[in-house]
């Protein structure tokens, strides 16, 4: 799988080893052929680099929330921040990040997005 370029892809999946849905974005490239690097968000966060580029690919860090999130203090802490503050409280509390978040290059998505990936060949 190549991007218009001719490039190879540069594919990152992060997420978390219980999830289904990235279970399903492995098996995705896998049945492709396509290399990807995992990280396991619960061994290794995403750095604030990482974070920001992500945030800014899927048009900012309410598209990153997982509403279904276990910790539902931290959720709602969210919610009830100022504007301004809601992102750092995201990137500090990654566990509320829904998953996978997959990154090529630029280019990134939130949850499972075949649709989108299939954009990226």
């Amino acid at each position: 799988m190549t991007d218009r370029e001719g490039e190879t892809l540069n594919i990152q999946i992060f997420g978390r080893g219980k999830c289904f849905d990235t279970k399903k974005a492995q098996r995705y490239f896998k049945e492709r052929g396509v290399k990807f690097q995992y990280i396991d968000l619960k061994e290794k966060e995403m750095s604030r680099g990482e974070f920001h580029s992500v945030c800014q690919a899927v048009g900012g860090y309410g598209a990153l929330v997982d509403e279904r999130a276990k910790d539902k203090d931290t959720l709602a802490l969210l919610r009830y921040l100022a504007e301004e503050d809601r992102e750092e409280k995201l990137f500090e509390n990654q566990q509320l990040i829904r998953t996978p978040v997959v990154r090529n290059g630029k280019c990134a998505t939130a949850g499972y997005c075949p649709e989108i990936w299939k954009g990226w060949s």
